[in-house]
């Protein structure tokens, strides 16, 4: 998992999920930044892996080392500015760079991207250049805002049919740009999948997928270890703001 965000969300629900993950630090009392141990996937399959491209609040530099001190103080991040150039050429963000270019050239790799906007340029230089050269590799782009308000998507997504760009109203899919037309669903199950990644407008709402949002792709990830789709419905919420989780028929 690749992210530019410097925030501990990540961090945060896979602690509050009891479940391991490693980005690239060894030790207890002020875990190290240890690069050589990012260089390949050699880990139980159950865990996780977080590389945090731009660094993270918590890590700090102590004597030649990156260390992570377990607060949110941000000492060493790179900040969206001219100098991201200078320091991604530097530890430990040259390991993580170099991790994103060895995955993306790995044959037969998928990379599914949410909420990135594009921006960042030296990411994207990354992307392309890794797009390039490996044509079995794919990346999936689920984009919160309509096809027309992504044009650096756009134009990586033109030039690189391996990239696919998946906004509300329409997509661009191996090189081929187009509004979204839902066909008729071949079963009567396929209208329960449906709802998880498409919303049917009513009176002067549009028809939109929904997968660009954050929090419904998250939900559209968890239910596909549902074995019945049909049960899916939208979460309801109870008088005091609650959120009441909808049935997601069986877990396989």
């Amino acid at each position: 998992m690749f992210t530019p965000n410097y925030d501990l969300l990540l961090e945060e629900a896979f602690e509050r999920a009891r479940l391991p993950y490693f980005d690239g630090f060894t030790g207890a009392h002020l875990p190290f930044f240890d690069p050589a141990s990012i260089s390949d996937d050699k880990l139980p399959a159950r865990w996780s892996r977080i590389w945090k491209l731009h660094g993270s609040l918590g890590w700090d530099v102590r004597g030649d080392a990156i260390v992570r001190t377990g607060n949110r103080n941000a000492t060493k991040l790179i900040y969206p500015d001219h100098l991201k150039y200078d320091e991604i050429t530097r530890q430990p963000y040259s390991a993580l760079f170099a991790r994103l270019r060895e995955f993306l050239t790995t044959p037969d790799s998928l990379l599914i991207c949410s909420g990135f906007s594009f921006f960042d340029s030296h990411i994207c230089a990354v992307l392309e250049e890794s797009l390039s050269a490996n044509t079995h590799t794919a990346i999936f782009a689920f984009q919160y805002r309509n096809l027309a308000d992504e044009g650096l998507a756009i134009k990586l997504a033109l030039n690189r049919p391996n990239l696919s760009i998946y906004a509300r109203d329409g997509a661009i899919i191996f090189g081929v740009r187009g509004s979204w037309q839902p066909g008729q669903p071949p079963t009567d199950e396929w209208e329960g999948i449906r709802r998880t990644f498409w919303k049917t407008g009513t009176g002067e709402e549009l028809n939109e997928f929904l997968l660009g949002d954050f929090a419904k792709l998250a939900r559209f990830f968890a239910l596909t270890q549902a074995s019945r789709m049909s049960l899916v419905q939208e979460p309801l919420e109870k008088a005091n703001g609650e959120t009441v989780p909808p049935a997601t028929g069986d877990a396989s």
